[in-house]
């Protein structure tokens, strides 16, 4: 027959330290009340879905992260700063074809060389829905946090003047930092 034997201090302390280390690794796994929104997109009803998501999220508690990457960056720049002295050829090219901030911005489909985002403006507005402005505004008094890619801006030629002031200028690791411990993920 077997007897047991009382475990020792010095066991039930190791046993103790062991559990310890495990649920502090379960805490690290575990998702926080936070959501983390990737911005690719330069498309007007493609920000404002991603406004919609991100306030929505922010209103209802999630800590809440937009990182805007390429195209996205467009809507972070504020009206009339682009300037296009001391760029490259190819970076002037791409200030001129992208966005200029959020007011030029076309829609994915159907834009008919901007009448679609006016179409689309028009209709919002009769519906009393926020505007894309608006919805921004919105996001950051929820305490939207935005974060420009640092890569992106590189590659794209857009200087940190040219963004918004309240901006946040992050690499994709400082995404990534975000969207470890989030319980949605999003990428429009």
């Amino acid at each position: 027959m077997t007897t047991l034997t009382e475990p020792t201090t010095a066991e039930l302390v190791r046993q103790i330290e062991i559990l310890r280390s495990e649920i502090a690794e379960l805490r690290e796994r575990t998702p926080q009340d936070k959501a983390a929104i990737i911005v690719f997109s330069g498309d007007l009803d493609k920000l404002l879905a991603s406004l919609v998501l991100a306030t929505g999220a922010a209103a209802s508690g999630l800590e809440t992260t937009m990182f805007f990457t390429f195209w996205g960056l467009s809507a972070l720049k504020k009206k009339g700063a682009a300037a296009l002295s001391g760029r490259t050829l190819k970076e002037k090219m791409f200030a001129v074809m992208t966005p200029s901030s959020t007011e030029s911005m076309g829609v994915s489909k159907m834009n008919f060389f901007g009448v679609g985002a006016s179409m689309l403006r028009t209709m919002m507005k009769e519906k009393n829905v926020s505007s894309v402005e608006e919805m921004m505004a919105m996001a950051r008094d929820l305490g939207v946090k935005m974060i420009a890619c640092t890569m992106s801006m590189d590659v794209m030629g857009v200087e940190r003047e040219q963004l918004a002031d309240d901006v946040e200028l992050g690499g994709v690791a400082a995404f990534m930092a975000e969207a470890a411990h989030a319980r949605v993920s999003l990428f429009l």
